[in-house]
Formats: structure tokens, C-alpha cells, sequence
């Protein structure tokens, strides 16, 4: 996948140069809500960047009170908002990221770190869950919006 990034900048370096800075700047906002879109859906839909499914939750107790059984939500329901996913685009990079606490939950769950659950509760390892990567339509993506505006 860095291979794929390293040649489409080196595909498109030259010719992003010879861009306004203003219009550089410009193009970098837009890729950057284009790919925060692209990675909304991809969370939405439980997904990670190579199209397998996210690792299933460890069952667990899902009784209330007596009678009642809650149902079990989907993971990272609030994750994908565009208030905890934030894009940065200027005439030099662009970053699609999550901030806050939010970042620290994510980080766990993208690289299969150990955390815990609840204060004083056990240490857990997370399956590794690849929230935030690139797929190859992203990149198709990203080729096609470049090719458009440089074209223009």
C-alpha cells in the first residue's frame, strides 16, 4: 500500500508544483473530505481496507434486568461522525484523522493493542480492526480527482 502512495506522489508531485498555492489548497480540501467519506462508509459498514469483515466481539453478558435482553450494537457506532473524524487538507498534506479520546480508542483497535474496557477493569488485547486505511477505490479515487482538476 506505501508503494501505491509513494508512486501516485511521485506521479502527481510534478504537476500539483506547478499549482497555485490557493488551488493547491483547494484540491487538498476536497481529497481529504472525499477520503474522510470514503473511510465514514468503510466504518459504517464494519469493513476493513482489504473488504474482510471487522473480527467479532467477544460474547458477553447481554442480561438487564430479569426478562430483558439488551441487543448488541454494532461497533464503533459514533466513531465515523464527522465531530470525531476530522480532515486537515493545506497546500502541502492532507490527514484524515480522529481526535481526542476517540483517537486513543481507535488506535487500540487499529493496531491490536491491549487496553481496558472500564477503570479497574483487566487489561484486554483487541483484535486488530484496521479503521482507518486506504483501499484500492480510494486510491482510484484519489487518481481520478487529481486527473480532473489538473485537467481543467
Amino acid at each position: 500500500m506505501a508503494n501505491d502512495l509513494d508512486a501516485l506522489e511521485d506521479w502527481a508531485g510534478v504537476l500539483l508544483n506547478k499549482l497555485e498555492p490557493a488551488a493547491r489548497s483547494k484540491l487538498a480540501r476536497s481529497l481529504a473530505q472525499k477520503l474522510r467519506r470514503s473511510q465514514q462508509q468503510r466504518v459504517k459498514q464494519q469493513h476493513n481496507p482489504d473488504g474482510s469483515a471487522y473480527a467479532a466481539r467477544k460474547p458477553r453478558e447481554l442480561r438487564g434486568k430479569q426478562g430483558r435482553i439488551k441487543r448488541q450494537a454494532k461497533m464503533f457506532q459514533k466513531l465515523p461522525k464527522a465531530s470525531y473524524l476530522k480532515t486537515k487538507g493545506d497546500g502541502q498534506s492532507i490527514a484524515v484523522g480522529f481526535t481526542g479520546r476517540v483517537a486513543r480508542i481507535a488506535r487500540v483497535h487499529q493496531f491490536g493493542l491491549k487496553d481496558r474496557a472500564e477503570t479497574n477493569a483487566p487489561e484486554v488485547r483487541y483484535e486488530q480492526r484496521e479503521v482507518l486505511g486506504f483501499t484500492e477505490a480510494d486510491l482510484e479515487s484519489i487518481r481520478g480527482l487529481l486527473l480532473t482538476y489538473l485537467t481543467n
